[in-house]
């Protein structure tokens, strides 16, 4: 076996190709997401995954939860390994920034970023105190808007852009320890989340938006994570990779 992967948000889009990828690989795979467990996406997941899978109901906002989810890993299948930090909101409502309400500022800051490293930092701990002969990494799976702003979304762009700094921290914090830290960042990719504007993209992408002239799959995210979780990119930690079929190029 290569070790336990917990995957936020992994029923679904880019973090069950992931899941599906790091299943395939040996690993032993934790989904924790909100849906419950007969949602049909979960259900859909989990009988893709097999018997490798094990699904875990919670809330990534709720911090509080943390150490009752990590507990629940470590009885079930042991301590984690692998953490892919992919669960993630957009903006509840696109439109001018201007009119941004704090509720759907704090929504997505509470889950992409608030979330992210209280769960980080409790993976971070236990990973010191209980050293193993397993390689380990965290992959924090940002976006292009990390750095590229839209400013009918202002809030995600700000989220994002927190955690590509929040993974440069704890690459430096846990370098020391040869605990790999791993910033991806997507570009367009075909998922649930972009569904509302499939047209919108397509005709942009079309007109030459992306210069591989083509949305970007869930599986080419998950192409990438393998060899950094399997250990293959070690001295490569804190490294930010463009998942993005060249979008993000500055280009006359």
């Amino acid at each position: 076996m290569s070790g336990v992967a917990l995957i936020t948000g992994g029923q679904q889009g880019i973090g069950f190709a992931i899941a599906e990828t790091l299943a395939g690989a040996g690993f032993r795979i934790v989904i924790a997401s909100l849906p419950k467990l007969d949602d049909q996406t979960v259900r859909s997941a989990l009988e893709r995954l097999g018997d490798a899978a094990l699904y875990v109901q919670h809330d990534v906002s709720d911090i509080s939860a943390v150490p009752g989810l990590l507990d629940q890993v470590e009885a079930t299948l042991g301590p984690v390994t692998t953490l892919i930090n992919n669960a993630g909101i957009g903006a509840p409502v696109r439109g001018d920034m201007l009119d941004m309400e704090p509720a759907g500022f704090d929504m997505v800051m509470n889950v992409n970023l608030r979330g992210a490293f209280f769960l980080s930092q409790e993976v971070a701990r236990r990973m010191l105190e209980k050293p193993s002969d397993t390689y380990r990494a965290m992959v924090f799976v940002t976006s292009v808007s990390a750095e590229m702003a839209s400013v009918e979304r202002a809030e995600y762009c700000m989220s994002k852009a927190g955690a590509a700094m929040m993974s440069k921290l704890f690459a430096v914090r846990l370098a020391p320890h040869d605990i790999g830290v791993f910033e991806l960042r997507p570009g367009i990719i075909a998922t649930e989340m972009t569904a509302g504007v499939k047209d919108k993209y397509t005709a942009r992408i079309e007109a030459g938006l992306v210069p591989a002239s083509r949305w970007g799959m869930p599986q080419d995210i998950a192409n990438v994570v393998l060899p950094l979780v399997q250990g293959q990119m070690r001295f490569a930690t804190g490294a930010t990779i463009p998942v993005d079929g060249g979008l993000s190029i500055p280009r006359l």
